[in-house]
């Protein structure tokens, strides 16, 4: 900007005029930034609020086990929850081709902060705890818990909790299935509880003997006996009281402007019945003539 030098223009005349121009830039940066924040605030298009702007960015469970995901590869949209994240992002107004898949542990999926993915799906149970730290969309699944025991093993015979009160029993860290084995089996106490990163290490301790049983999520539980993923195993049963209260949702980050649009995508997707002829699809083999252990 070029003042004039001019020794005409009295000091009057000087400051008004920069007074005049500097009220116009101001009004002028003022506007844009308004303008910008209100747009991201205000934004009816979910695509201009995504982590990557115009794709949606999923993250799911590394390994994502069956029937949740098939073959570990979300990108086929089979397996329950990779089909519904599908659903789910359509509903959004994604194309499949939106869609990217990302890998968290399962304690990442319910941690508080900024992440690199838009939403976490990888049967996660709502809770008062994690609702401190993350958005849930509606409920998609109310999954039970149920036991996983090797065939040949000293509890292959257990037909209530009470017998499986003395078994070292495996459970995935930050899962429920530790409450409820403490709870209903080890009669409030974390005596005999081993906790792992992940359900396949999980498995390794109990297909090696370092562990006795295994408990998780009722589907999860058949499909590691029916893969082999446990050895030689039965599903000795479900554990009677643990089906999901809140049931199972979607993560976002606390307060996410996504969060209103996955609300709203999931609550349609439970009123047209895609939800539940998902679930059909993909999990009623695994939930079906699973019996349930007495107290």
């Amino acid at each position: 900007m070029h003042f004039s030098t001019n020794p005409n223009l009295n000091r009057r005349q000087a400051i008004a005029v920069c007074a005049s121009t500097l009220a116009t830039l101001g009004l002028a940066a003022c506007g844009g930034s308004s303008s910008d924040s209100s747009a991201a605030a205000d934004s009816k298009d979910p695509k201009q609020l995504t982590f990557e702007q115009g794709k949606l960015t999923i993250a799911t469970g590394d390994p994502a086990w069956e029937p949740w995901v098939i073959g570990d590869d979300p990108n086929s949209g089979k397996g329950f929850e990779a089909a519904l994240a599908y659903a789910l992002a359509d509903k959004m107004g994604f194309s499949k081709d939106e869609v990217v898949w990302t890998r968290t542990s399962f304690d990442e999926a319910c941690a508080p902060g900024d992440h690199n993915w838009d939403l976490n799906i990888q049967q996660v149970s709502i809770s008062d705890d994690r609702k401190k730290a993350v958005d849930f969309s509606p409920a998609y699944f109310r999954a039970t818990q149920s036991v996983v025991v090797p065939k040949d093993g000293k509890y292959a015979g257990a037909k209530s909790c009470k017998d499986l009160a003395s078994a070292n029993i495996a459970v995935m860290v930050g899962s429920t299935a530790g409450d409820y084995v403490k709870d209903a089996i080890k009669d409030g106490s974390d005596e005999g509880i081993s906790i792992f990163d992940d359900n396949s290490i999980a498995a390794q301790a109990v297909t090696s003997g370092q562990c006795d049983a295994l408990v998780t999520d009722t589907p999860e539980a058949v499909y590691m006996v029916e893969s082999g993923q446990v050895d030689n195993a039965i599903v000795v049963g479900q554990i009677p009281g643990t089906e999901d209260p809140e049931g199972t949702g979607v993560t976002l980050k606390k307060d996410s402007p996504l969060t209103p649009f996955v609300t709203d995508a999931m609550n349609a997707l439970i009123d047209d019945g895609t939800v539940k002829k998902l679930q059909d699809e993909w999990l009623a083999d695994y939930t079906s003539n699973v019996p349930m252990l007495e107290k």
